[in-house]
């Protein structure tokens, strides 16, 4: 039973890059008896955990991987895969892809219930699907969430300079020092413009030409696999995801008209919400809401954002034509912020960070008109190498992870 699986997991270890490991890789309690690392399509879910297996297993007779959407996987069950790899003395299991698996949150609970001083490592996109699992599990798994590229990984991924992560308080108070300790190893700025486009996902060192193809291809299977298997969703019912991601790509600033947004796609405002939804939780879309406001209030919701940067370009790339600079500016702040701090709409600038700092983002000649008079209150400048006072370099808030 196991002679495929072992001979798979002997191709997918090679080759991996054992030189560079993202950001999460050092926060996870690898000592847990299960651990689920979640995320976006295409951020190296697998990359991550197959890290962990050189690093403490390195043979297949301890820790063996499994892809849960492999054939061999559906075909002799993934429970009997692990009951006769667990009682033949394998010690983990990495299993990759999870939410394809039918009834996997059974399997997997049964699994672990049964197999008691065995380890689980289990990854899976950010499905809707995966996040209904997380509630029946959650006392069983200690669960990640893995985010794309920051600015500051991707500088040393591609030029090798490796950056201290900063703190946002450390940015707020330091940033001319940090700025030109970056500015005198790095040519920033031109660094940024190419993150901005093609930087995001880690798959980018393969091959810069090819990347906007790959980004594209990445959407596809999100919405055809993930969002349609979550939702249950006809494949008539992805034109109007798709539909919904060029409307926000192609705006400068996206404010939510659900009863437009309804007439236009030509669907009820029940379901503009829950296409919202899923777009959302698929890791597509990020929302922006005001402080206070739950997760479920997608209606509520001030502004709606591709995810990050790449996605932005690639989409407006397929419809050939250049993104708006403010939105590129307003995603990358809100994407790479919200990784380690609370970001909601405001009232006067941008955003508000944690409930009490203001941000107004834009380029290297924007005024402080808008934030004029209020307490805390910053700008976030695209163009510009090293700022002073509130005027503070748009990148530096890519090295926050």
């Amino acid at each position: 039973m196991l002679a495929k699986p072992f001979a798979i997991h002997n191709n997918t270890v090679k080759n991996v890059p054992l030189d560079f490991r993202r950001y999460l890789y050092s926060g996870i309690d690898w000592g847990c008896g299960a651990v689920c690392v979640t995320g976006a399509r295409g951020v190296g879910k697998t990359t991550l955990l197959l890290q962990r297996y050189h690093a403490h297993y390195g043979d297949a007779e301890k820790c063996l991987y499994i892809s849960a959407d492999n054939p061999e996987a559906a075909g002799e069950g993934l429970f009997n895969l692990a009951s006769e790899y667990f009682t033949s003395g394998g010690q983990a299991l990495i299993l990759d892809e999870i939410h394809k698996y039918p009834d996997w949150q059974t399997v997997l609970k049964n699994i672990i219930d049964t197999f008691r001083g065995r380890k689980l490592l289990v990854s899976g996109s950010s499905s809707l699907d995966l996040k209904k699992g997380k509630a029946d599990l959650s006392r069983r798994f200690a669960y990640y969430d893995l985010k794309g590229l920051s600015f500051r990984e991707y500088l040393a991924l591609k030029t090798g300079a490796a950056f201290p992560v900063l703190k946002l308080d450390d940015i707020l108070r330091g940033h001319p020092r940090y700025a030109q300790e970056i500015s005198r190893r790095v040519t920033v700025l031109r660094e940024f413009r190419d993150y901005l486009s093609g930087g995001y996902y880690p798959f980018f060192t393969e091959s810069a030409p090819a990347y906007p193809g790959k980004v594209l291809n990445l959407i596809e299977k999100t919405l055809y696999e993930d969002v349609a298997l979550a939702g249950n969703m006809k494949p008539g019912n992805i034109a109007v995801l798709k539909k919904i991601l060029w409307l926000i790509a192609g705006a400068a600033s996206f404010s939510p008209n659900i009863d437009k947004l309804s007439r236009e796609l030509g669907i009820s405002k029940l379901y503009v919400y829950r296409y919202l939804e899923y777009l959302e939780q698929s890791g597509i879309v990020t929302a922006l809401r005001s402080a206070g406001k739950g997760y479920r209030s997608l209606r509520k919701a001030e502004k709606l954002f591709l995810e990050n940067t790449s996605l932005l370009a690639a989409v407006n790339g397929s419809l050939k034509a250049d993104a708006e600079e403010g939105a590129v500016r307003e995603t990358f702040f809100i994407n790479q912020v919200s990784v380690t701090e609370i970001v909601t709409a405001s009232g006067k600038g941008d955003f508000t960070v944690n409930g009490s700092l203001t941000f107004e983002v834009g380029g290297g000649g924007k005024s402080a008109r808008q934030i004029k008079g209020v307490k805390n209150s910053y700008l976030a400048l695209d163009r510009i190498e090293i700022g002073a006072g509130n005027r503070i370099p748009l990148y530096l808030f890519g090295f926050l992870y």
